[in-house]
């Protein structure tokens, strides 16, 4: 913390804000705060300019060639698993998939689109990396009818999604203000893809279709195969991902989850 310190002076307190890079700090002086963190994506100024995250103050290189950046430090709380289904959640990840200036950012820094039959073909890799045997029989099945239902997905619109839409991540200030933070999955795919995750986690199925008429979608037969086809990926993900760490009760909690996404799936 004595690079920071040197960075903005000695009466300055700095101490760790958390989370599990540990790059991030909070920085106080008096009535001053600040939110640093080292080598943030250049992809901050655009958000910050549209408002989607805290107000970026300033951006400095240090010595040894690491770029520090400086945030507008926010009184506020992480949203309520309930709070998600709000007109404002709706319309701030309706302004992320809708912004141009968002997707020519990423362009500009190399992002390339990931259409859904290059997810597939990853989690197909990643389920024989895994030595995914007959006793995960629902993994390998499942596998196989987002191969069948791929068609369903052959026009995908290209938008800039967060790619992780969890209640934590949105944070609401004290002036009732929503900033989405932690874009270190940022990607060019289909806006379902995002949608997918919050009507999963946080959005009873009998409320999809007032969901998404919100958001600008009609709910049908096509649209709910690929909010399923999208849901069953990230489960399968998480599947293997828990495998692969040895962490059996989260693997458990996902398998269980998907054998209850399969039988869902069945009705519309």
């Amino acid at each position: 913390m004595d690079r920071y310190k040197r960075l903005l002076g000695e009466e300055w307190n700095i101490v760790p804000a958390g989370g599990l890079t540990g790059e991030a700090y909070v920085a106080e002086k008096q009535d001053k705060r600040l939110f640093l963190k080292r080598n943030s994506s250049p992809f901050l100024a655009v958000l910050s300019a549209e408002g989607l995250v805290p107000k970026l103050i300033w951006t400095k290189r240090m010595e040894n060639g690491d770029v520090v950046t400086a945030q507008e430090w926010i009184e506020g709380r992480a949203l309520h698993r309930e709070e998600m289904q709000d007109k404002a959640v709706t319309n701030l990840i309706y302004k992320i998939h809708h912004s141009d200036e968002l997707l020519y950012m990423l362009k500009r820094m190399g992002q390339e689109f990931v259409p859904a039959n290059v997810r597939l073909h990853s989690l197909k890799a990643y389920a024989r990396f895994e030595q995914i045997d007959d006793t995960y029989h629902i993994v390998q099945q499942t596998l196989q009818e987002l191969t069948e239902k791929l068609p369903v997905l052959s026009e995908e619109t290209q938008v800039v999604c967060h790619g992780d839409l969890n209640h934590n991540n949105l944070i609401k200030s004290t002036h009732n203000e929503i900033y989405l933070i932690d874009w270190d999955n940022t990607r060019i795919a289909d806006p379902l893809s995002d949608i997918a995750v919050i009507l999963e986690n946080y959005v009873p199925m009998s409320n999809w279709s007032d969901w998404l008429k919100q958001y600008g979608y009609t709910l049908n037969r096509e649209l709910f195969e690929k909010i399923f086809w999208y849901i069953k990926a990230d489960v399968l993900y998480y599947i293997l991902w828990s495998r692969n760490r040895n962490r059996i009760d989260y693997l458990d909690k996902c398998l269980k989850k998907l054998v209850r996404l399969n039988e869902q799936s069945k009705f519309y």
